[in-house]
Parts: structure tokens; sequence; C-alpha cells
């Protein structure tokens, strides 16, 4: 894993990544917990939102030329309405809080190191644009789930080793068409946050 790269991109950077960027979502995200049934066109569109925004970051794991993994974050005040609700329900003030939208990575690379990597440059990033605050949501699937992997492991420990804090107060619903399913369904996203003054 000596020659895996990790970069930060934005604007014109992330773009010329844009369809990498996006099969690589849909690579990861069929599998368990998130199940989800990727769209290329839906894909290049969400992603654009993040070279469109002014505090957009995209961090990325190279193998050489091939993007083997990737993290997202924005400021939450760039994020949509259906991210920024909890807190706006809670009347929380969204302008000091940094978002990381998710973390991908090809199961090969996993474990060693460049998820570490990429919470370390997007902390990094919500630094630069000063903010205090960086949250994140995780889904919650039922325990007795018929896909549950056997042996999976959750990354709440990690995710705690890191300073993050986990929310039951702060739950959005995200809605995708999962795997097997003919439409979308709405899932609950349990938030999880960090003061980078701590």
């Amino acid at each position: 894993m000596a020659a895996i790269r990790i970069e930060r991109l934005n604007g014109a950077g992330l773009l010329e990544r844009l369809d990498d960027l996006a099969r690589l979502r849909i690579t990861v995200f069929r599998d368990w917990p998130y199940l989800y049934e990727g769209d290329l066109d839906y894909e290049r569109q969400y992603l654009q939102r993040y070279a469109a925004a002014s505090t957009g970051t995209i961090v990325v794991a190279l193998d050489g030329a091939q993007v083997v993994g990737a993290a997202t974050a924005l400021a939450l005040a760039e994020e949509a309405e259906y991210v920024q609700a909890p807190f706006l329900a809670a009347g929380i003030d969204l302008a000091p809080i940094f978002y990381f939208g998710e973390s991908v990575l090809l199961k090969q690379y996993r474990g060693h190191g460049i998820g570490v990597g990429f919470f370390n440059q997007r902390e990094a990033a919500a630094r630069q644009f000063g903010k205090r605050y960086c949250c994140f949501c995780g889904v919650q699937r039922p325990d007795n789930h018929p896909l549950k992997p056997a042996d999976y492991v959750p990354l709440d420990g990690f995710w705690g080793k890191r300073g993050y804090a986990r929310r039951p107060d702060l739950v959005a619903g995200f809605s995708w068409t999962d795997i097997g399913e003919t439409a979308q369904s709405t899932k609950p996203m349990v938030y999880w946050m960090r003061d980078l003054t701590a």
C-alpha cells in the first residue's frame, strides 16, 4: 500500500474525475449496509454539487492512475435541506459545521490506514474553511435484516477513536433504491459529531 497516494480535489480537478468517482460510489455502496442500486447519471449530478460548492472537497486514494477510494465533504450550510433538517429542527447553527458526505474504498485496500487519511484530509479542510465541528451520518439497518453478513463489524469503534460521538438525537431520512427494490425507500441516518477544538 506504500504506492497509494491520497490527494484532495475540488473544482476542475474534481470534475475531471467525475465518472471514476461515480462508478466507485456505485460499486462500494452495493455492499452492506447501504445495498444501493446505483445510477450513473444520478451519481454525476450528485458529485457535481461538490465541484460547485465554495467549500466542496473530495479526497481521493489513487493506485497509480486508478481511483480506489474517495471521501467527500463540504460546509453543512451548503448541503441539501434533507441533510440539514435534523440540525435545523434542533435549533443548531449550521455555520460552524463541516459535513462529511461519504467515505468509499474498494475492499482490497481496506485496513491499511487509508480511511484515517480520509478523515485527516477532511478535518484539515474543515479547519481551512474555519469550521469548528465535523459531522457525518451512517445508515441504521435492523439487526435481523436478511442481507446482513454474519461477520459484519460496524465502524462505530473506529469513529469513536477519532473523537466522534454518536448523536441519536440527530437523525435524517435519506432515500435510495435498495438492491431488489423497484422504488426508493427512506432509511434513518444517525449523525456523529466531533468538536475539532476539544
